[in-house]
């Protein structure tokens, strides 16, 4: 994808920036405020993404809601981050990546505003899911920005910054969280995010210069509206089926609603000229069976991180500082470790550690059942989320060095897009329906003797399912040949865990290399 200067005036409007888009260096002082807007707006995402977990029990006790509210809490956000994620890469591309960036940071900020105001739980819900068109927006424009401001030779560089910075964000996600809750108020959990927004906009506005895919590209509006409502209908069919019944008219209606969609936006991107979803990718086979790697893991990881902080506060009866901190060691290790996984995935090739690493993930879930009331967190929560953390390690750079090395370079972004996407909608689903499968639906649900039982029980099926997907790895990845490992990612700028990736729905500018973050 070839980036242009937006006409003068537009990228430099007011103060403006001192070079264009493609000259600016990684030690200059404008490409450290490059650095700074990108960094702190996709914080804004790290951190909704992390601290929010830790606040549902709490956000349940004061509105007085049942598990169906705090999954919405969840899933709003996700939802609409997920379905609009694509189509906020491909607006960038049409419209300039700082106007569209600007433009999600100031609608997350409004967002967050009104999600620390909400009176009750359907108006918080609603806020999130106007979070998540907002985190849609500046999610891609982040990586892409770093892509098209940066000479080529300093790209690196200022993706390590990035990812590396990110991750620190989201290591201290669970517990700022737990802070805020307990000290103050959980609705300092989304008013936090205002002074990050202040500041990303400043330096956006002030410092970064506007780039434009060079080929103006259409936008696949059906595509993406396709692709959203999919989601929601099959999300909405078995988040609210356990309540209403699965013989609802408006869950039946919903589910029936959601698969038709989904049929139809593959019908779309199949025939369309300018899909958003180039079905081509899904010819590689590796790429294919990465992604469904990734929707396993990620879905296990996404319904077993939602029930853990509920778990701890509600039945074991930590505070809720106490249960961010037991969750900040996966993101510790993670930090430590995932870079030095992905170049040893580069020696010995993505097969071993994508099989061994979930294979570890799903001992750590299964050492979960020890997290009873009475154990001791050193004894129970530590051994287990540190177990936990030493699979992730070993499984997320592989798994996103297999995704780009199975695709060209001219589709490096829409896979990595691809592959993000998937991995936000197994969260979203597996919020869903894990708590369902498990036993955790209907009222009185988060009584402590019954969400404890039915917690374990969803551990187990996460770790049947994690184990799974490291059988279904050893099955399918193969190595790479010596072209495909070439065009890997550098595992040192992977960002553990959840970094969005270059989510745009074409190729990186000219000259970049296809790094994004896991």
């Amino acid at each position: 994808m070839a980036s242009k200067r937006a006409p003068e005036g537009e990228a430099s409007r007011g103060a403006g920036p001192a070079l264009p888009a493609g000259q600016v260096g990684y030690s200059s002082a404008q490409g450290r405020w490059v650095l700074v807007a990108t960094i702190a707006g996709s914080g804004l995402v790290f951190l909704d993404s992390s601290v929010v977990n830790v606040a549902l029990p709490t956000i349940g006790r004061e509105f007085n809601t049942g598990l169906a509210s705090l999954q919405w809490t969840v899933n709003a956000y996700t939802l609409t981050l997920a379905g609009l994620l694509l189509l906020g890469g491909s607006l960038g591309d049409h419209f300039g990546r700082r106007r569209v960036f600007v433009f999600g940071i100031v609608w997350f900020a409004i967002a967050s505003l009104i999600c620390g105001l909400a009176p009750n739980a359907p108006a918080l819900i609603g806020a999130r899911a106007l979070q998540g068109v907002g985190a849609a927006l500046l999610t891609p424009g982040s990586l892409a920005i770093i892509e098209a401001t940066f000479r080529p030779s300093d790209r690196a560089p200022a993706i390590g910054a990035w990812t590396g910075l990110g991750g620190v964000a989201t290591a201290f996600g669970p517990l700022l969280g737990g802070l805020l809750t307990q000290a103050v108020s959980w609705r300092l959990v989304f008013f936090i995010n205002l002074p990050l927004t202040a500041v990303a906009l400043w330096a956006a506005i002030r410092h970064v210069p506007e780039s434009l895919d060079e080929g103006e590209p259409r936008l696949d509006l059906a595509g993406s509206a396709l692709a959203a409502l999919g989601l929601a209908g099959v999300t909405y069919a078995l988040t609210e089926g356990p309540d209403v019944g699965w013989t609802s008219s408006i869950v039946l209606l919903s589910a029936v609603g959601g698969v038709a969609a989904m049929v139809a936006f593959v019908a779309v991107e199949r025939f369309s000229s300018h899909p958003l979803l180039p079905l081509d990718l899904f010819r590689s086979r590796q790429f294919t069976a990465a992604n469904v790697v990734t929707f396993v893991i990620y879905g296990a990881l996404g319904g077993a991180l939602f029930l853990l902080p509920i778990q701890l506060q509600r039945v074991v009866g930590l505070s809720p500082l106490a249960s961010g901190v037991a969750l900040t060691p996966i993101t510790i290790v993670m930090l430590l470790l995932s870079a030095r996984a992905g170049r040893l995935a580069q020696r010995i090739g993505p097969r071993l550690p994508m099989t061994v690493g979930p294979l570890v993930c799903a001992v750590g879930l299964g050492m979960l059942e020890l997290v009873r009331p009475g154990t001791s967190y050193w004894t129970s929560t530590l051994p287990a989320v540190v177990v936990f953390a030493l699979g992730l390690s070993l499984t997320v750079a592989p798994l996103t060095s297999t995704v780009l090395a199975s695709a060209s370079e001219q589709h490096a972004g829409v896979a990595s897009a691809v592959n993000n996407t998937v991995a936000r909608a197994a969260g979203l689903l597996a919020v869903a329906i894990l708590p369902v499968a498990a036993g955790i639906s209907g009222t009185g649900s988060l009584a402590p003797a019954v969400f404890s039982a039915g917690f374990h029980s969803a551990t187990r099926i996460a770790a049947v399912l994690t184990a799974a997907g490291g059988v279904l790895a050893f099955l399918t990845i193969r190595e790479p040949d010596a072209e495909g490992a070439a065009r890997a990612p550098d595992p040192a700028t992977c960002c553990p865990l959840s970094a969005p990736r270059l989510a745009s729905g074409r190729a990186p500018v000219a000259g970049a290399s296809p790094r994004d973050g896991s």
